[in-house]
């Protein structure tokens, strides 16, 4: 059971209704989400080229955003396969503006039910296997489940039938897309890692020996196939020859996994209310568990609350108390969030007005905290937590003629996710988002460790903001590894407390406060802040650029929309 299933609590954190029927969700004025009408076009943001004209050719159809999200995903597949694809998973936040309802799509990878909790450990050692080792292995892989959690969303809300939205993708993978500066520069950096060893990648993404240049114009016949098979079943991947094909290499060496098609056969996607909870006069709605990113913007935000962020602006003060709290979100995060369907996830706790204020008052304006620790919003024990970090991962989101909007995040988890190919598509290794040891060093049960069937904790957290008159605002989010968090919450404070725009917001300084280490953007960041976070006892690390792929689409009050794209990756925000 989960362990949340309805929560409303007026003046703290709001979940609407139950498993199958969305309440309207009140913001923190008192006034419900609104059911509106769109005046403007559509809109897609995402982040490549390719992906968003394949959005909009299904928006331009007349299809829904749904419709367009199906397009999107499957040529970001095609065209950015370091990121996304197919073989992954995804989250979704859908606002319903005909029925106010916010709602969560759950598209997260499961895990085989042949997972061990050690297959990630060195047996002699009990120390975790090496990167290459952990991620490169057919251990990596959980089930796939962004296409069923597509056709979830299809069923409720297309307009189209469901192979319309196929065509984009299937017309490029047969006459080819050219290669970007991000794809060849990835593939350089893992070819010299020595990661793509697997004979059907190096086959695709090499040419005569050397990785594909810019601008090379790379078919995927095998691609195109695929699509045309899930544009006629939408578990294609899941079972017949494309299953055998994913299991047969899952089981292959060095380290075969366990998959079968009977885990395939027993994956279903999940639909829920979104978490929601208030900031200064917005809602914010989110991902729930497995995702912790909705739990942790929320927890961020709302330590906030207890500071005036607009008086102490993008300043030192500013960015002080952004780190703090992002100390203890991550803390807290780390510690207490993962699948609830198998452990007790204590969101209504950890996001409580009373428990946010009182880490607020743990944070001195003047001194950093040295040793923050995970606060105590319930009364049980957890271990501390053992998960690695892998970056990889797009974030999308789209805006229909109609008003019906998406907020997606989707991965195959690291650069390539396992590196293996099947059939033109690479294969997740999401199963390395599980904490590496079932207990800590004192024995307590780490609650995100493996275990068969459950779904690893994600930090993606796609959003959708509320403002006071109850009409949709914007929608955020990132890819990035747990960096997402702190990138989805800096946009957030940007525009609602800092005024600005939604590239402007996109464009501020990415700064990662977790464990007590601040990563950040030198070249973005004021000198003067970032030796002022020193002087205050800071532990800084500084980073000439950070993998965030923001993309953002703010409702203005005419009704009209404007978008923004993250510069550090290659995408664009574009209407109709």
């Amino acid at each position: 059971m989960k362990a949340f299933s309805a929560l409303l609590l007026t003046s703290a954190l709001i979940m609407g209704g139950c498993k199958q029927t969305a309440s309207k969700v009140e913001t923190s004025s008192g006034h419900n989400i609104s059911t509106t009408v769109a005046k403007a076009p559509g809109m897609v943001a995402a982040a490549n080229p390719y992906a968003v004209e394949a959005g909009l050719e299904i928006l331009r159809a007349g299809g829904s955003a749904v419709d367009a999200a199906i397009a999107v995903q499957t040529v970001l597949g095609l065209v950015e396969p370091q990121s996304s694809g197919i073989a992954g998973g995804a989250f979704m936040i859908l606002y319903d503006n005909k029925s106010g309802d916010v709602w969560f799509y759950n598209g997260r990878e499961t895990a085989p039910a042949g997972v061990t909790p050690d297959m990630f450990l060195d047996l002699e050692t009990g120390e975790p296997l090496g990167y290459l080792e952990r991620v490169g292995s057919g251990r990596s892989t959980g089930v796939p489940g962004v296409m069923v959690m597509l056709e979830k969303a299809h069923k409720d809300y297309g307009k189209l039938t469901w192979a319309d939205s196929f065509a984009p993708g299937i017309k490029l993978a047969e006459n080819g897309f050219e290669v970007s500066p991000r794809l060849n520069n990835l593939l350089g950096r893992m070819q010299r890692f020595g990661f793509l060893k697997d004979a059907d990648a190096a086959d695709y993404f090499l040419d005569e020996g050397e990785i594909l240049p810019v601008g090379f114009n790379r078919t995927n016949q095998p691609y195109a196939k695929v699509l045309t098979a899930l544009s006629k079943n939408p578990r294609a991947l899941l079972e017949g020859p494309i299953g055998e094909a994913i299991i047969a290499k899952v089981q292959s060496e060095p380290r075969p996994g366990s998959m079968t098609l009977t885990d395939m056969a027993a994956y279903k996607a999940q639909k829920e209310p979104a978490l929601c909870a208030p900031y200064r006069a917005y809602t914010f709605c989110g991902a729930m568990p497995p995702s912790s990113g909705g739990v942790a913007v929320l927890s961020i935000l709302g330590t906030l609350e207890n500071f005036d962020m607009k008086a102490l602006g993008n300043s030192l003060d500013g960015w002080h108390a952004f780190v703090e709290a992002s100390f203890m979100a991550y803390a807290d995060r780390d510690k207490y969030v993962a699948d609830d369907d198998f452990v007790t996830v204590p969101i209504k706790d950890m996001l409580d007005p009373d428990y946010l204020k009182s880490r607020a008052a743990l944070i001195s304006m003047e001194t950093a905290q040295t040793d923050v620790k995970a606060g105590d919003p319930v009364d049980f024990v957890r271990g501390k937590d053992a998960t690695p970090d892998n970056p990889g991962t797009s974030h999308f989101t789209i805006i229909d003629k109609d008003g019906l909007t998406v907020s997606v995040t989707t991965t195959v988890e690291g650069p390539f996710g396992s590196g293996r190919m099947v059939n033109g598509f690479m294969l997740n290794n999401q199963l390395t988002d599980f904490s590496h040891k079932p207990v800590d060093a004192d024995g307590n049960p780490i609650a995100n460790a493996i275990e068969p069937g459950k779904r690893p904790r994600s930090s993606m957290a796609p959003m959708i903001a509320f403002g006071p008159d109850g009409q949709m605002a914007f929608t955020t989010g990132s890819p990035g590894g747990n960096s997402i968090i702190a990138y989805t919450a800096k946009t957030i404070v940007g525009m609602v407390d800092w005024g600005l725009s939604p590239q402007e917001a996109i464009e501020l300084p990415n700064v990662i406060a977790r464990n007590g280490t601040i990563r950040l953007e030198e070249n973005r960041l004021d000198e003067a802040i970032i030796t002022g976070l020193e002087a205050r006892g800071h532990n800084i690390r500084r980073s000439k650029g950070e993998i965030s792929g923001l993309h953002i689409i703010r409702r203005n009050a005419d009704g009209s929309y404007t978008g923004g794209a993250d510069p550090r990756r290659e995408g664009l925000a574009k209407s109709e």
